[in-house]
């Protein structure tokens, strides 16, 4: 049976792991007949906010344990993942990527990415292993990879970020995927554009086709 690992920033859109797509990627994964993993870095997180009002409030809490909440429990640290227990890898988004797995949402041009993050995709990659990224997650990419093609929709912020970081930008509507076959590099924007929760599934799920797909290649 095929095994994804699924990294999580968190719980919540707006400082963590975007919920819906978090889930409706765990389903898509399942309705391939294959078996997933969550993980994310035993790390704090950036800081909270009320997904009520917008607002930050104050308190601490930990990117691993808040990501639990998505996993129902069944979650490891990001530091105890191996390449050789996956087939895929995939970050559904959520701007938990962009604070939490990296600091692009704070620094922009001169963002960082979380060193356990970086191990672990850089494994995959030097593997050959496909790695998927959904809505602002391919930020991530764009920072660990150059010469390559990723989307986030149309987004003018994270578009300039990804040319200025040597990598080609690719417009993309609702469902559609870019994927730069080469490094097996698989993007699709989610909730980077307005959307209902049908068209996040069904964008998720031709992320995952396609993932599967390269599989078998």
């Amino acid at each position: 049976m095929k095994k994804v690992a699924v990294i999580l920033a968190g719980c919540g859109v707006y400082d963590g792991a975007e919920i819906q797509e978090a889930v409706l990627t765990l389903l898509a994964i399942n309705r391939q007949g294959a078996a997933y993993q969550c993980f994310a870095p035993d790390i704090p997180q950036h800081h909270i906010i009320n997904h009520i009002t917008g607002k930050e409030e104050p308190g601490t809490r930990n990117v691993l344990v808040e990501s639990a909440r998505i996993a129902r429990g069944a979650i490891k640290p990001l530091s105890a993942f191996h390449q050789d227990d996956f087939d895929a890898l995939v970050f559904p988004g959520g701007f938990g990527c962009a604070k939490n797995l990296s600091t692009w949402a704070f620094e922009g041009d001169h963002c960082l990415v979380n060193p356990e993050v970086e191990k672990v995709v850089m494994a995959m990659y030097q593997a050959r292993k496909p790695i998927g990224a959904m809505c602002i997650a391919p930020v991530i990419l764009a920072n660990l990879f150059t010469g390559s093609v990723f989307t986030t929709g149309n987004d003018p912020a994270s578009g300039r970020f990804i040319r200025y970081k040597g990598n080609e930008y690719v417009p993309a509507g609702h469902g559609e995927i870019v994927i730069d076959h080469e490094k097996k590099l698989f993007t699709t924007p989610c909730y980077m554009l307005d959307a209902s929760i049908a068209q996040i599934a069904d964008g998720t799920e031709k992320l995952i086709k396609a993932i599967f797909n390269s599989l078998s290649e």
